[in-house]
């Protein structure tokens, strides 16, 4: 997936209404940028954090500039843009880069399944069973080499989960993907202390046939793709 504007560097201001990010960029201007994140972004979101803004120059929109990128002290690059998997695991799905799924030719997106849900990709192929895969966006890391999921309550995280072991008792497979999109983690664990609910919904769910696959990003300046033969410990 590759940006459509080059990106340019910023300082965080403050984040606020979960989707707006007060910014400065490199001139000295402040501007609004639109956080297209709706969870916490734990340890990414402190005042004068570097960031990386992606410029668009759609009458439409009201705000200039979207968050893509954050930089750690260290360097590392995070995409807290959590709509970008999507369109990262739907490439790599048309480009059969995903060994696990390379079997589906299919791949439908936003499926109607489960109880008034959309799932994010529907995989079909003749001879095989469909496999409904739901994608999750990672980005919190609180230990050295060790990414965590949710970064907040997620009630509808947990509802997914449950549409999914209907899937599974359905006679179909189910699949829970975790893209981890930060470059400095080989293992992922749930954060159970930060949504119980998530954690137990998730053991059902396992428990019941729902497949998990963790894959890593390499993210740069110019875009995202899926780490080639680069699974995710859990």
């Amino acid at each position: 997936m590759r940006f459509q504007t080059q990106l340019v560097p910023a300082r965080l201001i403050r984040r606020y209404k979960r989707f707006l990010a007060d910014c400065v960029l490199e001139g000295g201007e402040e501007i609004t940028a639109h956080c297209p994140n709706p969870g916490s972004m734990l340890g990414l979101a402190d005042p004068g954090t570097k960031l990386w803004l992606e410029p668009n120059s759609d009458p439409k929109k009201k705000l200039k500039y979207g968050l893509r990128l954050v930089e750690s002290p260290e360097g590392e690059l995070i995409c807290v843009d959590t709509s970008a998997a999507n369109r990262i695991i739907a490439e790599a799905l048309a480009q059969g880069q995903i060994p696990d799924l390379a079997g589906y030719s299919g791949h439908r997106p936003e499926a109607p399944y489960g109880q008034n849900s959309r799932v994010d990709f529907l995989l079909t192929q003749p001879g095989l069973p469909d496999l409904y895969l739901e994608v999750k966006s990672v980005t919190l890391s609180r230990s050295a080499g060790l990414a965590e999921f949710p970064d907040s309550v997620t009630a509808r995280g947990a509802k997914h989960l449950r549409d999914l072991t209907q899937m599974v008792q359905a006679g179909h497979r189910a699949m829970m993907l975790f893209l981890v999109q930060r470059g400095d983690c080989q293992r992922l664990a749930l954060a159970r202390d930060i949504d119980p609910a998530y954690g137990a919904a998730f053991d059902a769910a396992t428990r019941a046939g729902v497949e998990t696959l963790c894959l890593g990003a390499d993210i740069g300046l110019h875009g995202i793709c899926v780490q080639k033969n680069a699974r995710i410990a859990l």
